[in-house]
């Protein structure tokens, strides 16, 4: 009689487990959003897949039971819900309902992800390489070299760095020229630019900008944050024409610079005028940074709100528990909307200062995302600064919007019904 009774309990255990479907939600009740997008994209690395449950519960992830990723979430401390299946068929009744603003997305594959980074160690910390660490999300790091020996294509979502494309070395020629690493930088940079039969770091940064060009133009997404966005659209712009001063390659810059810029080669930004006076640290006045008059304590920015069901990519890439987030410094802090594209899309903004902070486009085949600012946790970032210490920030709705980005290439949008 025992037997029987045991037999029974194992048949209808092993029924629901079939059955359910691990729910991770991305409200306020996650104790882990950030390590939530790494166990997501560890069910997709493992040839599972996953559904986005847009604008549900913070924009949560649903998956069929395994005991691997029950496992997984505990280890991670990532909060999770098994459902069965009445209860995960009430949710998506919720979801697919035409009068809610909600949508299903699913995830069938893990990008493969590349890092342009610098392989010296330079005083300051990129945002992305700490996030996706932190949430055990693999990555290469690629630089000049590999670009330049058309290694791009092998990925399918590349993050800019912390990155100057105009040859300037980050404009830090003012205050740290002396500097041991600043010194070092440019030994590496004119050392690799050699190396690849370019006479300056200059054509070297613009032959890679227009790589990347490519590289979206193919197919391919591309994340940029801080100076990265600004200086890669200048880089495209002045093609062909010398906007660097002596001091950074030799001679100096065109005196007709500004007006042979060509906007048309830009993602984002148009009539933006260059600052070309190398002891600023402003590379043009794309970025709001020295003219923004905001205290700290009121910097914030808001996403918008976008139809799931119509515009489902911004919704993918606004996707977080919170439409409000708290503002943070760059380089490029944010960009003036004047000098933005028209059919450039503004999903995030600071109103009070009538700046955008997280743009998004569509270039060729690909598609790019630019981030203002430099860390989303740490206001104001200066050289020589630690690194943050992400597990203080587990749930950062700054860092979530980076980790968007991180997952759009695996989405495949659900064909609308006619």
């Amino acid at each position: 009689m025992l037997r029987g009774q045991l037999t029974f309990l194992f048949i209808l255990i092993t029924l629901f487990a079939r059955a359910a479907s691990i729910l991770i939600p991305m409200d306020e009740d996650q104790k882990n959003h950030l390590k939530a997008y790494g166990i997501t994209f560890w069910v997709l690395k493992n040839g599972l897949e996953a559904d986005w449950l847009l604008n549900y519960r913070g924009g949560s992830f649903l998956m069929q039971y395994s005991q691997s990723i029950e496992n997984e979430c505990k280890i991670r401390g990532v909060s999770y819900e098994v459902l069965a299946d009445a209860k995960v068929n009430t949710i998506l009744n919720e979801i697919t309902d035409p009068s809610v603003n909600m949508e299903l997305v699913k995830l069938e594959k893990a990008p493969k992800i590349a890092v342009y980074s610098p392989k010296n160690k330079l005083p300051w910390d990129d945002a992305v390489t700490l996030v996706l660490t932190y949430a055990e999300i693999p990555y290469d790091i690629l630089y000049d070299d590999e670009v330049l020996k058309g290694e791009l294509p092998k990925y399918d979502w590349l993050h800019l760095h912390h990155e100057d494309f105009t040859g300037q070395y980050g404009r830090f020629w003012s205050a740290y020229r002396n500097a041991d690493w600043y010194m070092e930088d440019v030994k590496l940079q004119e050392a690799t630019a050699k190396r690849n039969g370019f006479r300056k770091v200059s054509e070297m940064k613009g032959a890679v900008a227009k790589d990347i060009r490519n590289f979206c133009a193919g197919g391919g997404f591309m994340f940029a944050m801080c100076s990265g966005p600004e200086t890669f659209d200048i880089a495209l712009a002045a093609d062909g024409v010398d906007i660097c001063e002596s001091m950074f390659d030799g001679d100096g810059a065109d005196p007709q610079a500004q007006s042979k810029l060509d906007y048309s080669k830009t993602f984002a930004f148009q009539n933006f005028k260059l600052d070309l006076n190398p002891s600023n640290y402003e590379f043009s006045n794309i970025d709001v940074t020295p003219t923004r008059v905001i205290d700290r304590a009121n910097d914030f920015f808001t996403l918008f709100d976008f139809s799931a069901k119509w515009d489902i990519v911004p919704t993918m890439l606004t996707q977080n528990h919170d439409k409000v987030i708290k503002g943070f410094m760059g380089q490029t802090t944010a960009f003036r909307k004047d000098l933005i594209k028209p059919d450039v899309l503004i999903m995030g903004e600071t109103k009070v200062t009538n700046e955008a902070r997280y743009l998004h486009g569509d270039f060729g085949k690909g598609q790019w995302t630019f981030y203002g600012g430099h860390d989303p946790e740490d206001y104001q970032h200066a050289v020589g600064d630690p690194p943050t210490d992400l597990s203080l920030h587990p749930n950062s709705p700054g860092y979530r919007l980076i980790l968007n980005n991180v997952l759009f290439p695996a989405a495949k949008k659900k064909k609308q019904k006619t």
